[in-house]
């Protein structure tokens, strides 16, 4: 008779490395789920904090937590493992964030064309100001979206600049090139406000 498992019954998620979780994952879902919601476990508040930063509010980010734990879980049977667990889940992330902000921003750009005083919707007083916001949140305003993206995954999520490159489908050299001149934006608009 042949033997269904090939990987001890009984363990401790918490001990397994990222890759153990995701070969439990392939043999155990969906029937168990321990792996999975270790792999879970390990990544959710970075995951959010990605999410919040790159969409600016925590109800969206939500949201797209949500739908990248959804995708993660049917999509781990399929993972094969020619990256890191980490850079496919962050993958996915971007690409739902990236959904996400094109959503909201059609949505905004119906509710002004609908409203009866589109200046109103979109008024200065409702927009979030920089100073509110702390630490880099403050600063992320002043770069675009691509370069905020960078920005993101590289101090909230800790990715390599390779891992970076591969989840934007973008050379190193260019994300290293983005990256630095994000920096430098950031540190040309901090010694601006520092001077006034």
């Amino acid at each position: 008779m042949n033997k269904v498992h090939t990987l001890p019954v009984r363990y401790d998620p918490r001990e397994l490395s990222d890759e153990e979780l995701v070969a439990r994952s392939h043999e155990e879902l969906f029937h168990v789920t321990r792996a999975y919601e270790e792999l879970m476990r390990r990544y959710q508040r970075t995951l959010f904090n990605v999410c919040a930063r790159y969409l600016g509010n925590d109800r969206d980010a939500d949201d797209v937590c949500q739908e990248v734990m959804l995708k993660v879980l049917y999509g781990l049977k399929n993972f094969e493992g020619k990256s890191k667990f980490k850079t496919w889940l962050y993958s996915i992330t971007y690409n739902e964030c990236i959904t996400q902000y094109r959503k909201e921003r059609r949505k905004r750009r119906l509710m002004d064309a609908l409203s009866l005083d589109p200046l109103e919707e979109a008024s200065e007083e409702k927009a979030p100001k920089p100073e509110e916001r702390g630490g880099l949140d403050r600063w992320l305003v002043y770069v675009n979206p691509i370069d905020r993206e960078i920005l993101v995954l590289r101090f909230v999520a800790e990715l390599e600049f390779q891992e970076i490159a591969d989840i934007m489908h973008m050379g190193l050299s260019a994300t290293k090139m983005r990256y630095k001149r994000a920096l430098d934006k950031l540190r040309d608009k901090f010694a601006d406000l520092s001077e006034t």
